[in-house]
């Protein structure tokens, strides 16, 4: 059980990216926009923080 939170923390880690943040869009001031790469981000921490949850609540 240890290893799987340790293994489940790890890859919350790896899939949080500290650069996924809104920027200026390509030249157009005012004009923050994200990426694919940027959403794929918050979804996949956020299908491995349910995938905990439903794991740590199994019996």
């Amino acid at each position: 059980m240890k290893q799987a939170a340790a293994l489940l923390r790890g890859a919350a880690l790896l899939a949080t990216s500290v650069a996924a943040q809104a920027h200026e869009g390509h030249h157009q001031p005012g004009a923050a926009h994200w990426h694919a790469t940027d959403v794929f981000g918050f979804v996949a921490l956020a299908l491995l923080v349910a995938a905990a949850a439903w794991w740590i609540g199994r019996k």
